[in-house]
């Protein structure tokens, strides 16, 4: 079958897949004050890691470690790590909608990165969509210049690496194979949460009040019995919505499927109504509602012009 013939079934997949990673953002949110940061991306990545491995030897296919391009695998792995690390700091003061909306102001960042790395062409149209989706940002964040919490910027930095993270595949994946590059962003993220552990994993600096940073800075494996079998359910529905991912991205139309990962501010606003009675405000809505424009008319203006610079990787 052509990918076009597949795209329902990619459909189904992708909101699927945004269903699952909803969940697991709730799950965070609501364990957050049982475990510590590092503690919580460990188990959650080794157990998906395990899966992968398990997956890709019942499929009988070869795991490769190897990389052509070991610079910019260290580098996606930094960045897709430390990104994902401010956007769960940012679910312990922010709600579920709230975070994810800001996330996806990742599309505008890649296309800019687009401009400057890959020498892609961005016309004044998609220039305006994207200033007008910062405008949208803006209007979620709601700031207040005269005391300004930082804290609220976090997932826009979380953005902002994923979209080095992408871009960087963007140009590994000629040579290096999907499941290769999962690989290590896996590896990566258990070796450097092995590193917090050996360095702060003791709680010797945690010294806050801040909730955010007790949850960076807390004692690791304090309450196990506890939040360990929410981190091994986190672990397998992130692995899980990365399978609907990338089956959706590999049997239909990238630049059809991608639409569909907003959803997963939807399924953000409905899990964060149902366990943490968060309703977002108008204001919220509105800026939500520009983003998701603009975030389109760029996938639009991308598909007119023939040249997929945003819409052809999962957004997640």
């Amino acid at each position: 079958m052509t990918p076009v013939q597949n795209n329902p079934r990619g459909i189904l997949f992708i909101l699927l897949g945004m269903i699952l990673f909803s969940i697991q953002d709730a799950l965070i949110k609501f364990i957050y004050q049982d475990a510590a940061l590092y503690e919580l991306y460990f188990g959650r990545t080794f157990v998906a890691l395990i899966l992968l491995v398990g997956y890709l030897k019942l499929s009988k296919q070869e795991i490769i470690l190897k990389t052509h391009y070991p610079f910019l695998t260290i580098l996606r792995v930094i960045c897709f790590f430390f990104g994902f690390s401010f956007f769960y700091i940012s679910l312990t003061y922010m709600s579920l909608a709230m975070a994810n909306a800001l996330f996806f102001s990742s599309p505008f960042f890649v296309s800019i990165l687009a401009t400057i790395f890959l020498k892609e062409k961005v016309g004044i149209r998609r220039w305006s969509a994207i200033f007008i989706g910062f405008i949208g940002v803006y209007l979620v964040l709601n700031p207040d210049f005269t005391n300004f919490d930082y804290m609220k910027l976090a997932p826009v930095a979380c953005a902002l690496c994923y979209s080095i993270s992408m871009t960087i595949t963007k140009i590994t994946s000629d040579k290096d194979n999907v499941y290769t590059q999962m690989l290590h962003l896996y590896f990566g993220a258990v070796l450097i949460s092995i590193l917090f552990f050996i360095f702060i994993g003791e709680g010797q600096f945690n010294n806050f009040s801040d909730p955010a940073l007790q949850f960076i800075f807390r004692e690791w494996f304090t309450n196990p019995s506890y939040a360990w079998p929410f981190i091994i359910v986190m672990g397998c529905i992130g692995a899980f919505a990365f399978y609907f991912i990338l089956n959706a991205y590999s049997i239909a139309s990238p630049s059809v499927v991608s639409l569909y990962e907003y959803s997963l501010i939807i399924w953000s606003i409905l899990t964060g109504y149902i366990l943490f009675n968060n309703i977002p405000t108008t204001r919220t809505f509105v800026g939500v509602s520009i983003i998701i424009s603009a975030g389109i008319y760029i996938y639009f203006r991308e598909k007119v012009k023939d040249q997929m610079i945003v819409t052809d990787t999962p957004n997640r």
